[in-house]
């Protein structure tokens, strides 16, 4: 059929195209369905690390650091805020990092793999064991001294990478599988979030805290009232963001308290959303003329808006939210992060003193034999007694092979090191060499474990 045909016959089926739109698609369309493979965001991370390491270790290294350490200043009138662009995305563009957290958290609490008791102990249970096994392997190797700071490094889990890797056995592991890595990884980053509050805050500013708090209380009116516009949240966030900034508490837990406060529950339940859409749909029907324009047609657009109202009021923001702020997130800030931050000057010379510096060691063992011990043995623990069962399909094996994944610390380890080393740019260094040779070494090593232990199923 030529062009000109299947343009008319779409234009009898009630449906426009723009003259340029087929073509946009053909390209478009694959580029969406590569753009939302679970593979393709840690590809995008694992891409920008490499990247950082070129520009840390090339010809343009000073340049890639004096970028780094310009300073931008946002501000109004006599107000500003003035930070170094390194500061500027590790303080505030990751706040969002964390707010898609704690959206994540929320519906996983309220409708996914932690709604029920029986449910969440397996991945609550291996979390506290891949969270305080690593942390006592790296105090064990660092037990004074500045070095001690950086106990919190091994505790975190990187989402995108780990389940990057395990997708890409997707055709070989049960979906269930996958599913408990992604309660295990956000149990584990509301861990770190934790460990960040309470144990890498130096100081804390008694009344900009009270004001956050104040911001907090309003934010959790707004949902009380019944307020689903994303606009006030936004703008309450922002300013619990700069309080706890001005308070000492690391502000990107703002993202968190945020993300908890957005509400969870339609207005509309589905019953009630399909009657008064059926009910809509017949007086677009009865006020439909053939032939004539939607913008000349009052009553048609006035239904259409309130058909986009009602779509609107059966939504759940938390959902919508996240959704929207996922890909960003995904495919924006964390490459970001990276770029700005595993860039780590290497050393060939001094190679052999890199690898046997205990805060290497400590963040090594940590993340990848850590990782191992606690998830595998506070798993096997609550199986043998009774208080949790595998997931679907699932053998305890592959519980193992995810364990390893886990020590893929990367983002979250990266981020707990910028804080615990803030002063010292020899053990921050040292720390970041450590959770790039683990996160590696574990990614593969969970990758090959999996591929063995398991076979191809039936999805």
């Amino acid at each position: 059929m030529s062009e000109k045909k299947r343009s008319r016959a779409e234009k009898r089926r009630g449906i426009y195209l723009a003259p340029w739109e087929k073509s946009f698609d053909k390209i478009l369309n694959p580029f969406e369905e590569f753009i939302h493979r679970q593979t393709t965001s840690g590809l995008l991370l694992m891409g920008t690390a490499v990247l950082a390491l070129l520009l840390a270790n090339g010809p343009l290294a000073e340049s890639y650091l004096h970028i780094l350490h310009t300073p931008l200043l946002v501000g109004a009138g006599s107000w500003s805020v003035e930070m170094s662009l390194h500061h500027w995305i590790n303080d505030g563009l990751m706040a969002l990092f964390f707010f898609v957290v704690g959206l994540e958290l929320k519906r996983e609490i309220l409708v996914g793999e932690l709604a029920t008791l029986r449910n969440a102990m397996l991945p609550i249970a291996a979390a506290v064991g891949g969270m305080v096994v690593p942390a006592l392997i790296y105090f064990i190797v660092n037990p004074e001294g500045d070095a001690a700071n950086g106990w919190g490094i091994p505790m975190a889990t990187d989402i995108a990478f780990a389940i990057g890797a395990l997708a890409l056995l997707a055709n070989r592991v049960p979906k269930a599988l996958i599913t408990f890595l992604v309660a295990l990884a956000i149990v584990d980053d509301l861990g770190a979030v934790m460990v960040i509050a309470l144990f890498y805050t130096e100081t804390i500013v008694i009344t900009p805290l009270f004001i956050a708090g104040g911001m907090f209380m309003i934010l959790l009116a707004f949902n009380m009232l019944g307020i689903r516009k994303t606009l006030p949240y936004f703008i309450i966030a922002v300013a619990l963001w700069y309080a706890l900034l001005l308070s000492g508490i690391h502000p990107t837990l703002a993202g968190i308290l945020g993300a908890m406060s957005v509400p969870a529950i339609p207005k509309y339940d589905p019953e009630r959303f399909s009657s008064h859409v059926k009910g809509l749909m017949k007086h677009f029907d009865n006020s439909h003329h053939p032939g004539e324009s939607i913008m000349t047609n009052d009553e048609l657009s006035s239904v259409v808006h309130k058909l986009e109202h009602s779509v609107d009021s059966v939504g759940v923001p938390l959902q919508r939210l996240e959704h929207a702020w996922h890909m960003p997130v995904a495919y924006l800030v964390i490459p970001i992060f990276a770029l700005a931050n595993a860039g780590i000057p290497m050393s060939f010379s001094s190679f052999s003193e890199t690898l046997t510096h205990p805060v290497m060691i400590g963040v090594s063992l940590g993340l990848i034999l850590g990782k191992f011990i606690g998830i595998t043995g506070i798993s096997w623990i609550v199986l043998k007694l009774g208080i949790a069962e595998l997931p679907k399909d699932t053998r305890f094996t592959q519980i193992a092979g995810v364990s390893l994944l886990a020590g893929i610390g990367f983002t979250m380890s990266i981020f707990v090191a910028q804080l615990g080393f803030s002063h010292n740019e020899e053990l921050l260094l040292m720390a970041k060499t450590g959770i790039l040779a683990a996160s590696l070494l574990a990614g593969v090593a969970g990758f090959v474990w999996l591929y063995m232990v398991s076979k191809p199923v039936n999805k």
